[in-house]
């Protein structure tokens, strides 16, 4: 298993449309290309980033191909509409808790 690791925060003042647009647009499409979500983490308090997410596929070339397409490059673009500060990691899936 191959796991996508995210961070991110949301822009001041689209906390509103930033949920909209991962209730709505962003999980649904994430899922339909093969990535099945592990785990989402939403920071109240504290240092670090506000969002950690993560998704896994079955193998890494899976992972890449998804992360190339032209589908995945624009469901990024719109979210960086929303967001800032963003990262991401390809790691190997373990069965412990993983960070950036």
């Amino acid at each position: 298993m191959i796991k996508l690791l995210m961070s991110w925060d949301i822009k001041s003042g689209q906390e509103n449309e930033y949920f909209e647009f991962i209730v709505r647009e962003f999980a649904p499409i994430v899922m339909k290309m093969g990535l099945r979500p592990t785990e989402s983490w939403y920071t109240v308090y504290g240092e670090g980033p506000q969002i950690l997410t993560g998704a896994v596929t079955d193998d890494l070339d899976t992972m890449m191909n998804i992360l190339r397409s032209k589908e995945w490059k624009q469901l990024h673009e719109k979210l960086l509409g929303y967001i800032t500060d963003y990262r991401h990691k390809v790691v190997r899936a373990t069965s412990t808790f993983q960070l950036l």
